[in-house]
């Protein structure tokens, strides 16, 4: 970096003050909700448009792409115990919500305990015809084990429901895709840590469940919004953040705050444009939290082969601190760190690769990519906290952590159009996602890559 860079460090300087990324996630937050190929989605994705072209960005556009989507209606969700005739009967009914993709259903079974939900745990447990109960943790020291993944082994061990457990309490049922973009075998729901208790106790008991899910998928469409800055020089470094969010809360922090951080990194980007020295595309991309089906258009989309390196914002502006995962190429890693060296700005980094974010339809091509994430306060929980409930609200967000963590994104990408990064080799990738034992689990959930066989 050169630290004498008169238009950069007033770039940088207008990013300590610059307001807009709050102001964009203010806007978002005050939609109904930003599902997937719903009308409050397109409204986003204009919004998102508007906060770019204000921000610098010329000829934003906004492709459409087809999709599945998924609407939610009623749900009901009732633990039984003993007998029609006996007056100790327990027919009590809990707080639940459908998770996307789940199909229209009336299920009962006997609850059964799975635990985490980790392959084992599944493996040991008898499924067949009943209703899995998993939390939302990992074990720690564990690698992550996805939603669908959990999901995914329940299934095919023969349960005919699956409930996901809330590990925050707080009286949150969470919600998360089943699926990706099409229906799921058979019903799914959210219900609080507080009712996951209950339910762990009742299946101890030998109890029996109902669960009632009333839901439609159909045809329908989402979109993408960007546009590009800098030099036409054959070659681009993609910067990214989907902006869609869960039916049932504001989103926040999953992912208001990612793609507020590219819109304030895009007015920084577009105030040292001469300086580039390759294109920058910047995107909004939709349907993230169904599918990663905006990411996987726009990589359809592009030629690949021109994509120098992605950045992917999807966790930053949450916290003070910054989380770079390199998913695997240690040059993304001494790029993050001489960065944020050179303005004495901590990171934390990540080095393995995971499939469960936008970056993904890029990384298993070859291009090297950069998810910037947030840091925790130290002794936080691991997992997903409030995202993915009612209380992902703009509260919790501290206009703070967006500005510096725009300014850090675009020194990031400022860097990258300066550097070559080497592409990855698709095998070592292949081999280090097996190695770190996600391939049975991406098989579940139906993502690991047809050709990799």
């Amino acid at each position: 970096m050169n630290d004498s860079d008169p238009a950069l460090e007033l770039a940088i300087g207008r990013g300590w003050t610059d307001d807009r990324a709050w102001e964009l996630l203010t806007r978002l937050t005050e939609l109904p909700h930003r599902m997937g190929g719903s009308s409050s989605e397109r409204r986003a994705a204009e919004i998102v448009r508007e906060a770019l072209s204000d921000a610098g960005l010329e000829t934003v556009r906004i492709d459409e792409f087809p999709m599945q989507h998924w609407e939610r209606g009623t749900t009901e969700f009732a633990v039984l115990e003993g007998a029609a005739d006996d007056a100790d009967r327990i027919d009590r009914s809990f707080e639940a919500i459908a998770l996307p993709y789940a199909p229209a259903g009336d299920v009962e079974g006997p609850l059964v305990d799975i635990g985490y939900g980790t392959p084992e745990e599944i493996e040991d447990a008898d499924l067949r015809g009943g209703i899995a109960v998993a939390s939302t943790m990992t074990p720690s020291g564990q690698r992550f084990v996805h939603r669908m993944e959990k999901f995914g082994h329940a299934v095919a061990a023969g349960a005919k429901a699956f409930v996901f457990g809330n590990h925050v309490p707080g009286q949150l049922p969470p919600t998360g895709a089943l699926k990706f973009d099409a229906e799921a075998a058979v019903p799914g729901i959210g219900v609080s840590a507080e009712t996951h208790d209950w339910l762990v106790d009742y299946a101890e008991r030998g109890a029996r469940a109902r669960l009632r899910v009333d839901a439609t998928t159909r045809e329908d469409s989402s979109q993408n919004v960007h546009g590009t800055l800098g030099p036409e020089t054959g070659a681009e470094v993609l910067l990214l953040a989907h902006y869609d969010a869960h039916d049932i809360g504001e989103g926040a922090l999953d992912n208001g705050c990612g793609i507020a951080t590219v819109v304030g990194a895009t007015a920084v980007l577009a105030a040292i444009e001469d300086e580039l020295e390759c294109s920058v595309r910047i995107a909004g991309v939709g349907c993230e939290e169904i599918g990663l089906l905006g990411a996987e258009a726009l990589a359809d989309e592009l030629d690949l082969e021109s994509v120098r390196a992605v950045v992917n914002v999807d966790g930053a502006g949450r916290f003070r601190n910054l989380r770079a995962l390199s998913h695997g190429t240690e040059a993304l890693a001494d790029l993050a760190d001489d960065v944020t060296d050179a303005v004495g700005h901590p990171v934390v980094h990540e080095p393995d690769p995971h499939p469960f974010s936008d970056h993904w339809p890029f990384l298993r091509a070859g291009v090297p990519t950069l998810q910037l994430h947030s840091e925790p306060p130290a002794g936080e929980e691991r997992g997903r906290g409030w995202g993915h409930t009612t209380a992902d609200t703009r509260d919790k967000v501290d206009p703070r952590n967006l500005r510096e963590h725009a300014v850090l994104t675009a020194l990031l990408v400022h860097e990258l159009t300066a550097r070559d990064v080497p592409r990855i080799d698709v095998d070592e990738l292949r081999e280090r996602l097996r190695d770190q034992e996600y391939e049975s689990g991406m098989r579940a959930a139906e993502m690991w890559p047809a050709e990799w066989s």
